[in-house]
């Protein structure tokens, strides 16, 4: 099978390629001019297509005599909300609209959403499916990609994916976590109630790889998490530390206003350099929410199940960026 990956050289992507690449597969990643290819390139049956999810020749070359799609492409930062819709709404798109012209026989189109495009928990408990009450410019661009899937689900065999938190080896966001934890510090906002699900990127790569072989009816949509909802005290403030064996200098989050000062001076200078930021104020309403999802029907219909733990994951997280001197 030939497997169209967009975000190949990407976190999760690149998750996917690999599982794709040992089992046999071929592996078609699209990839930007400027991204970094170190880690495809040891990979085998791997072809690179040269484009970008926004252009949309690009998507039409690289559709072309493949039989599934793993479109995990997007931005989770970005400039302003023109850019977060050209990438991750009209880009999905692009794939949609190239994959009904030029791949009529395709098996799947695995589109991977997020969370946040539901929304968060008001109360601590799994938000529904049917939720649509995203609270940042990601979730409500990842939203009018689904919006975008759904409308094709007629055309094309469309699974949609909602994962939790990613985090695992190659992750570049939860790194800083890891690093403070190292120092001795505590990654805590407020008081850290703030109840979370997470998923450990190589299983998460595996459900979107079930995703394209499962029996499922087209527009169906799942949560991938591990089932293990934690606060944020509980998973950053004290299993990871317990992970890395330390202990933090002082068990304080950090204010909420004393965050949302740093997130308005991190503002700032991406202004003033034209940069992509991660650090908003709108990170501080994610952050002031519950995030929990449940996954069981995914387990069932997918045939598949969560192979690390947030303790476990986070312990082969941590002992990859030691091995490859990131922490």
């Amino acid at each position: 099978m030939r497997v169209l990956v967009t975000g190949g050289s990407g976190f999760l992507g690149s998750h996917v390629a690999e599982q794709l690449s040992k089992a046999g597969h071929t592996v078609r990643a699209l990839v930007r001019k400027s991204s970094n290819r170190k880690f495809l390139s040891t990979l085998e049956n791997v072809e690179l297509a040269e484009g970008t999810v926004e252009d949309r020749k690009s998507v039409d070359e690289a559709m072309k005599g493949v039989d599934a799609v793993v479109h995990s492409a997007g931005l989770v930062k970005a400039k302003n909300e023109a850019e977060f819709f050209q990438c991750n709404a009209a880009g999905t798109t692009n794939l949609l609209d190239a994959a009904i012209e030029h791949a009529p026989n395709l098996v799947r189109f695995v589109h991977i959403s997020s969370l946040e495009a539901c929304g968060p928990s008001l109360d601590g408990k799994p938000v529904p499916p049917s939720q649509e009450h995203p609270v940042t410019t990601y979730g409500r661009s990842k939203l009018a990609a689904e919006k975008e899937c759904l409308a094709r689900k007629d055309k094309l065999p469309i699974v949609i994916l909602r994962p939790a938190g990613i985090y695992g080896p190659r992750d570049v966001e939860f790194l800083e976590a890891f690093r403070a934890v190292r120092r001795r510090q505590y990654p805590v906002i407020g008081k850290g109630e703030m109840l979370g699900c997470y998923t450990y990127a190589p299983d998460c790569a595996r459900a979107c790889i079930q995703a394209i072989h499962a029996d499922l009816p087209s527009g169906s949509v799942y949560f991938v998490d591990d089932g293990e909802p934690k606060s944020m005290a509980r998973a950053w403030g004290e299993l990871l530390p317990e992970v890395l064996g330390t202990t933090p200098f002082l068990r304080v989050g950090i204010p909420f206003p004393l965050f949302r000062l740093a997130c308005v001076g991190v503002e700032a200078y991406g202004k003033v350099r034209n940069k992509a930021v991660m650090l908003t104020r709108e990170k501080i309403t994610m952050l002031s929410h519950h995030w929990v999802c449940e996954s069981a029907k995914t387990r069932s219909d997918l045939q598949w199940e969560p192979e690390m733990g947030f303790v476990d994951g986070a312990r082969a997280t941590a002992k990859w960026y030691e091995d490859n001197g990131w922490l």
